[in-house]
């Protein structure tokens, strides 16, 4: 949004995202998006003029919130694609997919994000379906990964950049992002996965 911004300073602009793979909206299949835009009343006629009977849409105007989700969902994602690749089970990915949303809401809202928003469509949601379907390039990724195969190199793993990207920032003002410094090391070739688990499982214990 903010290189639209910056190349287009007269734009209004809006943002589309959440739960939603292409393949299943071209199909006709029933989803729910957000649409965020900093000005309330072109994100309204925006809302009226996108909604149809298969995609309803929910208006916000946290556009940082809503960018964010859908940018550190895809680092989680591999990370759970990690962990289902390894043959680590359900119940882990569960556990991972949870502190994974904990360390999104801390990012996110440091950084200006209302933490109601990555409750929503464009953070839990598009979370929750990025982390659990094959459909999920960056999950796909992940499973490949440590199942050491092959993944063809023509498809976009955005989680790959944004881990990296987000691990240098959180090293520069301090939020826990432990998920995330893995999915970088592992994707980096730095940590094995064996090395990455045994980090996270020996955290020091705290309240939740």
């Amino acid at each position: 949004m903010a290189v639209v911004a910056r190349a287009c300073p007269t734009a209004r602009v809006a943002l589309l995202t959440g739960p939603s793979f292409a393949a299943d909206i071209a199909r006709g299949l029933p989803t729910a998006l957000t649409l965020a835009c900093a000005d309330p009343d072109v994100g309204e006629r925006l809302q009226h003029l996108l909604a149809n009977p298969t995609i309803r849409l929910y208006r916000s105007t946290d556009v940082i919130g809503a960018e964010l989700g859908g940018a550190l969902k895809n680092v989680i994602a591999i990370a759970a694609g990690l962990v289902i690749g390894a043959g680590l089970g359900d119940s882990a990915r569960a556990a991972l997919m949870t502190r994974g949303y904990a360390e999104m809401l801390r990012f996110a809202v440091a950084r200006g994000a209302q933490p109601q928003t990555l409750a929503g469509l464009s953070g839990l949601g598009d979370l929750v379906l990025t982390c659990t379907s094959p459909q999920s390039r960056n999950f796909s990724y992940g499973v490949a990964l440590a199942q050491n195969k092959a993944f063809d190199p023509r498809t976009t793993v955005e989680g790959v950049a944004t881990a990296q990207a987000i691990d240098a920032l959180a090293r520069t003002d301090r939020p826990d992002m432990p998920i995330t410094e893995m999915v970088a090391l592992v994707t980096g070739y730095i940590l094995t996965i064996a090395e990455a688990i045994s980090r996270l499982m020996s955290r020091p214990l705290k309240e939740e």
